[in-house]
């Protein structure tokens, strides 16, 4: 089993919409084949904690443009780690010292990639910059 066509194009806005408030190292893995609860994970980080609630803002008004809502969102409180849940896909918002501990992406490297934008591709370069 393969993501849906339509959770593709949700998880590609809210990288765009990520991209857009700056969030770092934004990946998108189709977790179907391993996870029956949903299609696709998208995770990305933040700075500092006003950041990730800007970032968490700007996808829920993208994807609110599309027609969705998340059935469900935690963390949001605390600022560090938000996740998303639109069903079809699950959004990970982190700080980057969170996302750097849990490290998500490990969990998840077996699993195919989604061909990000190369908008959202250069935003990672250019965090990746940032750092150095």
């Amino acid at each position: 089993m393969t993501a849906s066509p339509r959770a593709v194009e949700l998880a590609i806005a809210a990288a765009e919409a990520a991209s857009d408030k700056l969030a770092a190292d934004i990946l998108a893995f189709d977790v179907s084949d391993q996870l029956f609860i949903t299609d696709i994970f998208v995770l990305c980080s933040g700075s500092n904690d006003r950041q990730v609630k800007s970032i968490v803002d700007e996808i829920e008004h993208r994807l609110k443009q599309l027609g969705e809502r998340p059935v469900r969102r935690e963390g949001e409180r605390e600022g560090r780690w938000v996740l998303l849940d639109y069903a079809e896909i699950v959004v990970h918002v982190q700080h980057t010292e969170d996302r750097m501990y849990y490290a998500l992406e490990r969990l998840w490297k077996d699993c195919p990639s989604i061909e990000l934008p190369e908008a959202v591709r250069m935003s990672r370069l250019r965090a990746a910059g940032d750092s150095a």
